[in-house]
């Protein structure tokens, strides 16, 4: 939200954030496979009346009503800023700066905007939250990226971007968790440019093309034991998702977490190093147990991927207990000490 309007989410009671967590849960249930015909293929279900298919076009256009208002909203409330306190250092002002010569429209701010802050909103979460929960049951793993990063980073400060060429074992680590829980197991659907041959097959120019992501993830011939949590898979492999995205060759991909071809994840970039800066943070001040049931052992977790995980677009880990504590006084004084210097030197540019 900083970055791209200008404007803070201190909490995750922010209303615009309330909102588009609600709207994000709509939108995703549209999504699912199966949710909505598929009119793009068979124009004819256009006709066919909508509550057979549980009422879709209603519902969409319910999505589409929420998007407009919340977008617009947010638009609205950097332009009131603007007048009062002026031009921040974000993507819409800057935009705004320039409006009389880039000729976007209003509609196409907002949704630019929009677009952006709805991105990454639940896909990152979603990626850590598989990691959390991968370690309450690999908790070896945990500990011996924790020796790694303690020879790295000492406890006076966080781990920073410029520390990962030092822990090759934690950049295994998310690479590990992108392959084990792809937030989106089919991804978007592609076509075929031109007419292509792959192991005999004709797959005709304008063909749909559906990426199983999550079938080639948990190949067994690629990714032996493809259920278990194992970073050692990538072992030597540090170099980053994007430049490994730009091969064709499909045993050279580290893994297809952020889509592939023209339409891969614009923001791979930005996601990459996100993902990682919060799994080593992670990792350098917590310790994440199993919890405990009522006789005072740990829980056993589910973690099959039918059980444990809701079922959908985008997948994301049930609810599960754990215990998440500091590895030690001088670390939880390091943490408050860098979030007040945050405040003090980056969110003080930027409204609530």
């Amino acid at each position: 939200m900083s970055l791209v309007f200008g404007l803070r989410t201190p909490s995750v009671d922010t209303p615009h954030m309330t909102r588009l967590y609600d709207m994000m849960e709509n939108w995703s249930q549209l999504m699912e496979p199966g949710a909505t015909p598929p009119v793009d293929v068979y124009p004819l279900l256009h006709y066919v009346p909508q509550k057979i298919f549980g009422n879709w076009v209603s519902r969409s256009q319910n999505v589409g009503e929420e998007m407009h208002e919340l977008y617009a909203s947010v638009l609205d409330r950097v332009r009131e800023r603007r007048k009062l306190k002026g031009s921040k250092v974000s993507l819409i002002d800057t935009l705004l700066d320039q409006e009389e010569k880039i000729h976007l429209s209003r509609h196409q701010l907002y949704f630019l905007g929009g677009v952006l802050m709805e991105g990454g909103s639940d896909t990152t979460s979603s990626l850590i939250l598989a990691f959390i929960h991968a370690m309450t049951k690999w908790g070896d793993i945990l500990q011996k990226a924790q020796k790694e990063i303690d020879s790295v980073v000492d406890e006076d400060r966080t781990p920073v971007w410029s520390d990962y060429a030092r822990l090759p074992y934690v950049a295994t680590i998310v690479k590990e968790t992108q392959r084990w829980r792809p937030v989106v197991p089919l991804a978007f659907p592609h076509a075929a440019a031109e007419d292509d041959w792959i192991d005999g097959y004709l797959i005709p120019r304008n063909t749909t093309v559906i990426i199983n992501s999550w079938g080639m993830h948990h190949d067994e011939k690629r990714f032996p034991n493809p259920d278990t949590f194992d970073p050692d898979r990538y072992k030597g492999q540090t170099m980053l998702a994007p430049e490994l995205a730009a091969s064709a060759d499909y045993e050279s991909r580290d893994h297809y977490g952020y889509g592939s071809g023209r339409r891969i994840c614009p923001g791979i970039h930005l996601a990459e190093r996100n993902l990682f800066l919060a799994i080593a943070k992670l990792i350098w001040a917590f310790s994440i147990e199993p919890g405990l049931n009522e006789s005072g052992q740990p829980i056993e977790y589910d973690v099959s991927p039918e059980t444990g995980y809701s079922e959908g677009f985008l997948v994301c880990a049930k609810d599960f207990p754990c215990a998440i504590k500091p590895r030690s006084e001088a670390r939880w004084a390091t943490i408050v000490k860098e979030l007040e210097m945050a405040q003090r030197d980056v969110f003080s540019r930027f409204d609530i």
